[in-house]
């Protein structure tokens, strides 16, 4: 990890317990600028019962989250970076980023939401003063204070809890002796704004539970700390929540309510009223804190990561003292302040703090869902409970408004492709593989179950490739031919004894991987000891796959040597046996289709190699590489009478298949053999796909020098053997009589 600039002195930063380090600044960013200045707005716009509705709602999600986190916390020690730590150790860096980033920017601007307030709130005493130029001040002291170290800024809000409880009696006090009138309190005003739109403004109140979970690096415990605190801040809002709305309903009328945004001091009269002012602003000055205490370590943990250049953490650590991050954090909070209003900042909030909490109820879900065996949290909780609370959280966001959930979506789905092209090395281990493998498994073990079919056929493909610097024209017509629809293998077979190479394997497989990137081929690697290239080979075609995907063509290079190739035909004469058929590539070096790439398909019929070889050329074609790619099907007939019939019998074959082919029968000069008349016809066609026989045993050396002669003058060349299942019926359950009564 390059320097960052950080100047952490962990001995020096005093650690904080669950009360003063999560409960607190949870609790006080709960208890925030929407409780005094938009709960009367909330319900007069929308009614008693709806605005309870809302209340519920959006404390249930919170509730539901503050569990998840709970759960979580308690199966790993959450570091510096709070809801960012939780789920890029669970989802990847890249995910934690698209997230982190976001939740960075709802942090800064949570700051300028309580700055806002402020100012609203002192037009209560000066009526003309100027609100920019005071939240702009606002945000700046905050900054100044945070500079000071959370342990200092978390301790001045102990009295600021008082302070917010005289403010609530001295609201419940002036509202005691009022006689409600029911219909106010039960409507809104008309004309008032939609359910959603209220929602949007008022769910900012409970999304304080990030104010502590921001500060997780500065806990002494956090598995103990972080539920605690967290379950605690959740349920004492949820009951203010519950009451505040109920008192000022009592105590004006729903009008009243929406147009004067600081009701409470007419509620409590002129001599309680000044108890709301310490709780009101000690509670808008304390949230600001909370969040400009959470917003720099989050940058901070990013550029940790190495999802952020370095210079975002240039200078001290937010731990101790002033830095990058935190300037950072507090002109992003000014820039904000632009805006000009509470309600133009809370809806954008809501979305990024939304899709927060949306991912860590996912994270807690799939860490059981997943069957992850070091999910181990000591509070459980059901994993349908997590996921209902990620659910209603995307589902809220776009209630409130479909154009912004796509917007908010799309722009997490843009940090994390630019992320992802940093290409980040993560040191630990994360749910997504976890989480995969719980539904390959399911869905392989459903796979098996289902019939196998001729028209459920996929290329799964066995390349032996050896130096795969030396055989990239193999591996490349092997991903050519799989092309997204199967599955292709590469192995690379190391003859010896496995005791004296074991150790090197996972380099060497880890060495095949990255050729295999260089190449741009998507492909598992595989590396294996085999004590002979043949023996081996029989052996891991056997083993290669997994219920019923196992592989069902092998691919080898062509070789020069006699020898080998005649190794490879006693191969391909044992798979077969297995039911796996075979190809033999090959292919030049540097080989590339050319601008109209021409395929040849020589079709003899007696081998029932035809089916396969139509299917690989066409296969072929569908590649990119190989777009406007023209495929012929050609045949040899030694008479007039022969050509009539093979015409005739490989027009109702290309109809039938369905596949975009000329097709040509050639009749054979008597001064010419086949080998002859194939590198005539065919001599300058980009691919030429051959069918091969069974040698009988002992003479595959001959075949070999064969082979060598019915390839000599082609460049490059597909010898096919079809052994599969399915042998004659590739094409279509029609042909199957056709391909039988022609040999």
């Amino acid at each position: 990890m390059a320097d960052t600039g950080l100047e952490i002195q962990p001995d020096r930063v005093e650690k904080l317990g669950p009360f003063i380090g999560v409960f607190t600044p949870s609790v006080l960013t709960i208890l925030g600028v929407i409780l005094y200045l938009r709960t009367g707005w909330v319900v007069g716009n929308v009614g008693l019962p709806r605005a309870l509705l809302i209340v519920t709602i959006a404390n249930a999600i919170t509730l539901l989250t503050s569990l998840s986190v709970s759960a979580v916390s308690t199966n790993m020690r959450v570091r510096a970076g709070g809801a960012y730590y939780i789920i890029s150790r669970s989802l990847g860096l890249e995910i934690g980023a698209a997230i982190g980033i976001p939740l960075f920017l709802a942090q800064a601007l949570s700051v300028t939401l309580y700055a806002f307030g402020l100012a609203e709130s002192l037009r209560y005493v000066w009526p003309d003063v100027e609100i920019v130029p005071v939240a702009a001040g606002t945000v700046v002291v905050v900054a100044l204070l945070a500079g000071r170290g959370a342990s200092l800024a978390l301790r001045l809000q102990l009295p600021i809890v008082a302070a917010i409880g005289a403010s609530l009696g001295a609201l419940a006090i002036g509202v005691s002796g009022r006689a409600p009138d029911i219909g106010e309190v039960a409507a809104g005003i008309e004309g008032g704004e939609s359910f959603w739109v209220v929602f949007a403004v008022f769910f900012p109140a409970v999304t304080g539970i990030m104010a502590g979970i921001s500060l997780s690096g500065d806990l002494r415990d956090p598995q103990r700390s972080i539920p605690r605190g967290t379950l605690a801040a959740v349920l004492t809002g949820f009951a203010v929540y519950l009451a505040v709305p109920v008192l000022l309903a009592v105590a004006a009328t729903s009008q009243e309510l929406v147009d004067n945004e600081l009701i409470w001091f007419d509620i409590a009269g002129p001599t309680l009223s000044w108890f709301i002012f310490p709780g009101l602003w000690g509670a808008i000055f304390s949230s600001a804190v909370g969040s400009i205490l959470g917003a720099p370590r989050t940058i901070e943990a990013l550029v940790k990561d190495g999802a952020l250049p370095g210079l975002f953490a240039r200078g001290k650590s937010v731990t101790s003292g002033f830095g990058v991050s935190l300037l950072l954090s507090t002109g992003t909070a000014l820039a904000a302040v632009l805006l000009g209003d509470l309600n133009t900042v809370a809806p954008v909030l809501s979305m990024f703090f939304l899709i927060t909490y949306g991912v860590i109820n996912l994270v807690a879900g799939l860490g059981i869902l997943s069957g992850e065996l070091s999910y181990r949290p000591t509070l459980r909780i059901p994993w349908w409970l997590s996921l209902a609370g990620s659910a209603a959280c995307f589902w809220v966001m776009f209630v409130i408004s479909p154009l912004a959930f796509v917007v908010a979506i799309s722009i997490e789905a843009a940090i994390y492709v630019a992320v992802r092209r940093r290409r980040m090395t993560a040191s630990f281990g994360d749910l997504r593989r976890s989480a995969l493998l719980g539904i390959v498994r399911s869905t392989l073990l459903r796979l098996a179950k289902l019939p196998q079919d001729p028209r459920n056929w996929r290329p799964n493909v066995l390349v032996f490739a050896g130096d795969v610097s030396h055989r990239a024209g193999l591996v490349r017509f092997g991903s050519w031919l799989v092309q997204d629809r199967g599955i292709l293998t590469v192995a690379k077979l190391v003859v010896g004894e496995l005791s004296d190479h074991a150790a090197d394997i996972p380099q060497r497989v880890a060495s095949l991987h990255s050729e295999l990137e260089e190449l741009g081929v998507a492909a598992f690697a595989e590396v294996d000891v085999v004590k002979s290239f043949e023996e081996g080979a029989i052996a891991v075609s056997q083993a290669n796959g997994i219920a019923g995907i196992d592989s069902n063509t092998l691919m080898f290079g062509w070789s020069s040597k006699p020898a080998r190739r005649a190794g490879m035909l006693r191969i391909i004469r044992q798979v077969g046996g297995l039911g796996k058929s075979a190809v033999i590539c090959k292919v030049p070096d540097g080989f590339a289709p050319g601008v109209t790439p021409r395929i040849d398909v020589w079709w003899g019929g007696l081998q029932q190699n035809g089916d396969l070889m139509v299917l690989l050329a066409h296969l072929l074609t569908l590649n990119p590489a190989w777009r406007g790619a023209s495929m012929s099907i050609k045949s040899i007939a030694s008479s007039p009478e022969s050509a009539a019939r093979s015409e005739e019998a490989l027009e109702r074959m290309i109809k039938a298949a369905r596949v975009n082919s000329k097709f040509e029968v050639i009749l054979k000069p008597a001064d010419k053999t086949v080998s002859a008349v194939i590198q005539t016809e065919s001599g300058s066609a980009d691919v030429v796909l051959l069918g091969l026989s069974d040698p009988p045993v002992g003479e595959e050396e001959i075949y070999a020098e064969r082979l060598a002669l019915l390839v000599e003058g082609l460049d490059t060349v597909l010898l096919v053997r079809n052994a599969g299942s399915f042998r004659g019926q590739l094409l279509g359950e029609e042909l199957r009589v056709e391909e039988g009564s022609r040999d």
